[in-house]
Parts: structure tokens; C-alpha cells; sequence
């Protein structure tokens, strides 16, 4: 397993991680994503250990804090040995305060959250989503408090556009507070929105990437191609109105090269997926997910082996978009030369 450093932070995660959505199954979404109990989330975690995945990610909305619970009780015996990141900001109850990211909400979540997870620290805290009833430098400010208090390690947000990534970082420095050192994103060959704005500013502003639905939501597993129906899946039909959007020839273009890849090395279309996002900078860890054995074990062949150069180029090319305003590299109709590539996010 590579390990990778979490931003400008210092500290190192594996270059995969573990999402805990599939863990307890309560309500529409999550039943759909999987229903993991605590004996089988157990034996997930044992093989991941054993493959050197320290890093575990879960919310506290995962069916309604029971992801969290099951965690703990999965990895109890061993706290030395992982790394929790879990999400809190989003609806968590029914009161009035149980949802943003005020003081008196991050208290609260925290406080339930260590006790789910029967831990007296979490490694990584991230804001689910931005809270704009909340002022930033109050948000930044209770965030610091978790840190010093010893209950938060590091921090972090989860699916925040740029502005409201830089608008947290400038507040934080302003005051000398904790500073963001992760951004949870969607990112992956049929999502490349990421690139456009929060790539360069991770880079700038030393955040690296926790990379959630590697796949596509699914779609990159290789049972949807151009000649073959989307096939009977709980979690594509069921979820479909939360799934990131996709365009049909696009995926099919994707699908195809990823096909071929696979063919080259011996690898599944998954491991392809995945190993060409580790290959992204600012890339600090792929959150991969697993209803069973199987999926798991496959998600972990993404490691230990590198694409060619050419074989990204080939990837690359088949998932390119043209990126929108003003980050197209035209200006006036005339072509202007890109600046290369930033290097990746340093590695262990």
C-alpha cells in the first residue's frame, strides 16, 4: 500500500480508503448502497488491514449514525492502528439546530459521533457541505476549539466549491486558526469537474483530495457498455436521482478505453478506474466501497502498479471535456499554450 500526505498536513493516509456507506443500510439511499453488518464489516475490515488500508470514512447521516456505529464496533481492539474520518453539517435530527455548521451544532455532532464510533478522537472532521447561515471565521473558529480540545485531529470539507474552500483557508489564517487540509470530492474519468478550480487551488493551498465514487456511481464497472442495457442494479436504479449526471457516449468512449487498458495489463476495469485517479495530483486517497468480499478485494488490486504514460494519455484523451469559462485554454478564438501539469501531492 502507498501512503500519501494528507495535504500540507503532514501526516500520511492510505493511498486507498475504505467508505463506510454500505454499513448498516437504514433508509432508501443507504439500503440501496448495502446493508453491512457489524460481524461482516468486521471481516472488511481485517481484509483491508491486512492489505495495509488504515483509512475508514464515514458522516454521521450514513443511516442515521448506524455507519458510524458499526465502525467502531468493527475496528474495536485496534484504534491504534486506523484512521477515522467521518462528516458531519448535514441534517442529523429533527430539531431545529440539528443541521449547519454553528458552534452549538459541531459541539453536539462531535460529541455523538466520538461516542458512536467509541473513540475518544476523530483524525479527520469534514463539514459535509457549506453552511451559508453560518459566518465562516465562527465556523473556522469552533473547528479550531475541536482541534486544540484534542477531539479533532485534522479538518477538512467535503463537496465545497472553490470560493467557498478559499473564503474558509483566508479566514482561518486571518484568525491563526486550523486550517482545511482535505476536500472530499467527487472525482473520477467520467466526473473531471474537479480539475477546473479545486485541483489548482488544492495545490495552492496545500488540500489534498479524498476522492468519493471512484467509479462513477457504478458506472464504470464495466457491466454497462455500448452494446449491453444498463443491467438490473438497486443501487444505479434506486439512487439515480442523486447519482452525479453522465453522458451516455461519453461513458461508452470511456467504457471502451478502459476496455482496452484492461486488456493490455491483466487488470479489471475497476483497478484501471481507480489506479488512473492515484495518478492525479493533489490525489491524497480513493474511497473505495464494498458490499462484500469480492468488490473489496477487487478494489484493492487498484494498488502496487502503475499505468503507462501512454495508457493515461489514452484515458485521459477518451474522458477529456472542454473545461467551461473561464478555464478553456482559448482566449479570443486563438489557442494559448497550457502551463504543464503541478506535481502530485507528495508521497511516503
Amino acid at each position: 500500500m502507498d501512503y500519501r500526505f494528507l495535504g500540507a498536513s503532514g501526516f500520511r493516509v492510505s493511498a486507498l480508503g475504505l467508505g463506510t456507506g454500505t454499513f448498516g443500510g437504514k433508509g432508501p439511499l443507504f439500503n440501496a448502497w448495502g446493508t453491512t453488518d457489524a460481524a461482516q464489516a468486521r471481516r472488511l475490515v481485517d481484509l483491508c488491514l491486512d492489505a495495509g488500508l488504515t483509512l475508514f470514512d464515514s458522516a454521521d447521516v450514513y443511516s442515521d449514525g448506524e455507519s458510524e456505529a458499526i465502525l467502531g464496533a468493527a475496528i474495536a481492539g485496534r484504534r491504534d492502528r486506523v484512521t477515522i474520518s467521518t462528516k458531519l453539517s448535514l441534517r442529523s435530527g429533527p430539531g431545529p439546530n440539528d443541521v449547519g455548521a454553528s458552534r452549538h451544532h459541531l459541539i453536539a455532532a462531535i460529541e455523538a459521533a466520538l461516542q458512536r464510533l467509541d473513540t475518544d478522537y476523530i483524525d479527520l472532521l469534514q463539514l459535509h457541505h457549506f453552511d451559508a447561515q453560518t459566518p465562516v471565521d465562527s465556523v473556522m473558529s469552533a473547528l479550531d476549539d475541536l482541534v486544540r480540545s484534542g477531539k479533532v485531529r485534522y479538518v477538512g470539507a467535503s463537496n465545497y466549491s472553490g470560493w467557498q474552500l478559499m473564503k474558509s483557508q483566508a479566514a482561518a489564517e486571518r484568525h491563526g486558526y486550523e486550517r482545511f487540509v482535505a476536500h472530499q470530492v467527487y472525482y473520477s474519468l467520467l466526473g473531471r469537474d474537479y480539475e477546473w478550480e479545486l485541483m489548482p487551488l488544492g495545490l495552492d493551498q496545500g488540500i489534498g483530495a479524498l476522492v468519493w465514487s471512484p467509479l462513477g456511481w457504478g458506472r464504470l464497472t464495466g457491466r454497462i457498455r455500448r452494446d449491453r442495457p444498463q443491467p438490473p442494479s438497486r443501487r444505479l436504479q434506486e439512487t439515480a436521482q442523486f447519482a452525479p449526471p453522465a453522458d451516455d457516449e461519453r461513458l461508452f468512449r470511456i467504457v471502451d478505453a478502459l476496455d482496452e487498458v484492461a486488456g493490455e495489463t491483466g487488470r479489471s476495469i475497476p483497478q484501471i478506474a481507480i489506479n488512473w485517479l492515484l495518478q492525479r495530483p493533489t490525489v491524497s486517497s480513493v474511497l473505495i466501497g464494498a458490499r462484500n468480499e469480492e468488490q473489496l478485494r477487487d478494489n484493492l488490486g487498484a494498488v502496487g502498479w502503475a499505468l503507462s504514460t501512454a495508457q493515461i494519455a489514452r484515458l485521459d484523451a477518451a474522458s477529456a471535456v472542454l473545461p467551461p469559462y473561464p478555464y478553456y485554454p482559448y482566449w479570443n478564438g486563438q489557442f494559448t499554450e497550457r502551463a504543464p501539469p503541478p506535481v502530485p501531492v507528495e508521497r511516503a
